[in-house]
């Protein structure tokens, strides 16, 4: 997080709002237009000048950048039922179920831990403090296995676009599971609609797709990774991990007031 921080104090951190491959923001360069928007708003004129006390122009682009980023940076998800569980010592927090489904999910057969680690349970995480700087990990787990050069459809290729490597197609970075009971639908792409059906995936080693333009056995995509092997799991075993992954919500975060539309709070006192 303290990249995002130095990031930002730089102005780099603008890419998001500016950036045309990938689309996030899909504002314009130079950013005139989103500032005389903000600029239009009495709160955000008020606002502005407190955070940036003594500069003769608040409102540049590298200030909404520091704005947003510090923003961003308050929404710590860090309250789920297994954070409680296991960092305030309450046996009473989750259910024996998600117990279950936790030893699972860290059972060598399974090895969800191995690409959804850490307290994040995602991949390699870079934080302010950290001392161990490692090279963030992509993998394809066989969700596609398209007939030609490229396993996966396009423009969703994988590590691929940025480093034209065929042995690249199809591999991402393991996002984080936190809260992820309440994210679908799942996948890089969506393609995937319950916490059900990305069990079946994994457990059989990939997904089959059997009729349409995307048809394919995606357990013999060979850029798959060596992790992704498939596993035996029972309807039992599979509730049980589900419970776990219902766990790792975050309610208090997720009702949050302080995170809450400003705008509708404000319409509604003035109502």
């Amino acid at each position: 997080m303290g990249r995002s921080n130095e990031n930002a104090s730089r102005g780099s951190g603008a890419r998001p709002e500016f950036g045309e491959h990938p689309v996030e923001l899909g504002l314009e360069q130079p950013g005139t237009s989103m500032l005389a928007r903000l600029r239009s708003v009495e709160v955000y004129r008020r606002l502005f000048s407190d955070a940036f006390p003594g500069e003769a122009d608040a409102f540049t682009v590298p200030n909404v950048t520091r704005a947003v980023a510090t923003f961003e940076r308050t929404i710590i998800s860090g309250r789920s039922a297994y954070d409680r569980y296991h960092y305030d010592r309450d046996d009473a927090a989750i259910t024996p179920a998600a117990r279950r489904g936790e030893q699972l999910f860290f059972s060598q057969p399974l090895s969800c831990f191995r690409c959804h680690n850490g307290f994040n349970f995602s991949g390699a995480i870079d934080f302010e403090g950290r001392h161990e700087v490692g090279m963030p990990e992509y993998h394809n787990t066989g969700l596609y296995n398209l007939a030609g050069q490229l396993s996966y459809p396009r423009p969703n290729t994988g590590v691929y676009e940025v480093t034209h490597r065929l042995e690249d197609v199809g591999k991402f970075k393991a996002p984080t599971l936190r809260n992820i009971a309440v994210t679908a639908p799942y996948m890089h792409d969506g393609s995937i609609a319950t916490l059900d059906a990305v069990l079946d995936h994994y457990a059989a080693g990939g997904r089959t797709i059997a009729e349409g333009v995307n048809r394919g056995v995606g357990h013999d995509n060979p850029n798959k990774s060596p992790i992704v092997k498939g596993f035996a799991l029972t309807a039992e075993q599979k509730a049980d991990l589900i419970a776990f992954l219902i766990a790792l919500t975050d309610n208090d975060l997720l009702n949050d007031t302080r995170f809450a539309n400003p705008w509708t709070a404000q319409h509604e006192e003035a109502r």
